[in-house]
C-alpha cells in the first residue's frame, strides 16, 4: 500500500466561517488534509473556528499566536485604508510587513521536524498574495525538504481609464506596488521555492524567466459542493433572469449591471437582483426609482454566503461586470450551479469563462460596457434553451475541474513532481476564448 504524503500547510488566513482569502485558506488546506497526512499552521485568531469545524488542536492543526504584533498592525492598516472594504492594498502591504514575524514562529515549532524529513512537502497556502516574502523557503531548501508555494494572485494593473474608481477605493499604494520586486527577500524566496502554484496568468508573469520553469499555472478559486449544491431552475417564461452578486461598488460595476438592463427591465422582458451591500447602495435605490423599475429590480442588501445560492439558482445569468477581479471565485459560483456567467474579459473571470460556459465582453470606458452588455442582454433574451445548455456545461466544469477536491488533487500532482516522482502536471482549465 502506497504510504500518504506528509505535508505541513501553512495558511496564517485560513477560516471556515469567513469569506475570501481566509476560506480559500481553509478550504484549499482541509482538501488537502483528505488525499495528504497535512498538518495546518494557521493564525491564533482562526483557532476557535476549526475546534467549532472538528479540527483537534496538536493532531490536524497548530495556531500560532501573533496576536502582539498582528494587532496593532491591523489596526494601523484600517486607519490608513480609512475602513475595513477599501485600500486592500495598503493592507497587504501591512500584512506583508507583520507576516514574517508568523513564519519565525512557524520555524521555532516546526524547523527541527522540517531538518529531520518529517514531512515530505511544506507547502505555503496563504498569504495569496506575491508580495509577502518566506523566509521558510531557503530554510526548507537547506533542510532537503520541498518547499511550494501558492497559489499565489494579485497585483492586476487597473484598466485604462478608471484612475477614478482606483482613487474612490483608496487605491493608493498601488501605483508604487511593483516596488515589491526589487525587495531582496523576493529573490531569496523565489530561489528557495521547489514549486510556484500561480493563481492568475498575470501573476505568473511578473516571475522572471529564470523563474518560470517553477510555475504552474492553477487559479486559487474552488467551489464547495456542500454549500452550493442547488441546480438553477429559473421559470421558463420569456423573461430573462439576471443576477448581480458582489460589494456595491464601482469597481465591481452593479450600476453598469443595472444601466444596462434598463431597456429589458422597462419593457418587462427582463428581471435583476443585485445581491450586497456598499457605498452604491443609494445610488442604486435612486435609479430604480426614478426609472420605474421596481417591479423588476430587487435590491437585496447582504445576504449571507450559505444563503446567496437561494437567489442565485432562480436566475439564468449572473451579470458581473467587474473590471479588476482576481480570482472571480462568485463566477464559480454561479457555474456550479448551472448559472451562466455575462463578465468583462479581463483579469480573474476572463481566464475562468469561455464560448462553453458563457460570455464575455472587451475590456473598455464604462460607457463601452454597458453598450455591449445591453446588447449581449438584448440578444439573450428568449434564449432560454442556449442559456440552459450553456448552463449544464458551466456546471459539469465546475464539478470537473473546480471543486476543492479536484483542486487538492492538482496539488498532490504538483507534490509528487516536486518530490520526483512525477511529471511537472499541466492543467486546462477552459476550452477556448469566448467569440462575442
Amino acid at each position: 500500500m502506497t504510504r500518504k504524503r506528509t505535508a505541513l500547510l501553512v495558511a496564517e488566513a485560513a477560516n471556515p466561517e469567513w469569506v475570501s482569502v481566509p476560506l480559500v485558506g481553509w478550504s484549499l488546506a482541509t482538501a488537502i488534509g483528505r488525499v495528504c497526512d497535512a498538518h495546518i499552521v494557521t493564525q491564533i485568531r482562526n483557532r476557535d473556528a476549526f475546534l467549532r469545524a472538528g479540527m483537534v488542536e496538536g493532531r490536524d492543526f497548530t495556531a500560532i499566536d501573533t496576536e502582539k504584533l498582528a494587532r496593532p498592525m491591523w489596526k494601523v492598516a484600517t486607519f490608513l485604508r480609512g475602513g475595513k472594504a477599501v485600500g486592500w492594498t495598503i493592507q497587504t502591504a501591512i500584512s506583508s510587513v507583520t507576516y514574517p514575524y508568523f513564519e519565525r514562529l512557524v520555524w521555532k515549532q516546526f524547523g527541527e521536524q522540517i531538518r529531520a524529513r518529517k514531512f515530505d512537502v511544506v507547502h505555503r497556502i496563504t498569504p495569496l498574495t506575491p508580495t509577502a516574502s518566506s523566509s521558510l523557503a531557503g530554510k526548507c531548501r537547506a533542510a532537503g525538504t520541498p518547499f511550494l508555494l501558492g497559489p499565489l494572485n494579485g497585483g492586476v494593473p487597473w484598466p485604462p481609464g478608471y484612475d477614478a474608481t482606483r482613487r474612490q477605493e483608496r487605491e493608493w499604494l498601488s501605483y508604487v506596488r511593483s516596488v515589491y520586486k526589487l525587495m531582496p527577500g523576493r529573490q531569496r524566496t523565489l530561489a528557495g521555492a521547489s514549486a510556484l502554484l500561480m493563481g492568475s496568468r498575470h501573476t505568473m508573469s511578473e516571475v522572471p524567466a529564470k523563474y518560470q520553469s517553477k510555475c504552474i499555472y492553477m487559479p486559487e478559486n474552488a467551489v464547495d459542493p456542500a454549500r452550493f449544491n442547488r441546480v438553477a431552475d429559473p421559470v421558463r417564461d420569456g423573461v430573462l433572469r439576471a443576477c448581480f452578486v458582489g460589494r456595491l461598488v464601482p469597481y465591481k460595476g452593479p450600476d453598469v449591471a443595472l444601466e444596462a438592463a434598463l431597456p429589458l427591465l422597462k419593457s418587462g422582458r427582463m428581471r435583476l437582483d443585485i445581491v450586497g451591500d456598499g457605498p452604491l447602495m443609494p445610488l442604486l435605490r435612486e435609479t430604480v426609482e426614478r426609472e420605474g423599475v421596481s417591479d423588476s429590480v430587487v435590491l437585496h442588501g447582504w445576504v449571507s454566503h450559505e444563503r446567496v445560492q437561494d437567489v442565485m439558482s432562480a436566475c439564468h445569468l449572473l451579470s458581473f461586470p467587474s473590471v479588476r477581479e482576481f480570482g472571480g471565485g462568485v463566477v464559480l459560483e454561479a457555474m456550479a450551479l448551472g448559472v451562466v456567467p455575462l463578465i468583462v474579459d479581463y483579469a480573474g473571470p476572463g481566464e475562468l469563462v469561455d464560448a462553453q460556459v458563457g460570455f464575455k465582453v472587451p475590456i473598455g470606458l464604462r460607457s463601452d460596457i454597458v453598450r455591449a452588455y445591453t446588447e449581449k442582454l438584448q440578444q439573450l433574451t428568449g434564449a432560454e434553451e442556449r442559456l440552459a445548455e450553456l448552463g449544464r456545461n458551466a456546471r459539469q466544469r465546475v464539478l470537473e475541474k473546480f471543486t476543492w477536491d479536484a483542486k487538492a488533487a492538482q496539488v498532490l500532482a504538483t507534490y509528487d513532481w516536486v518530490c520526483e516522482s512525477g511529471a511537472k502536471p499541466a492543467f486546462q482549465f477552459s476550452a477556448e476564448a469566448a467569440v462575442m
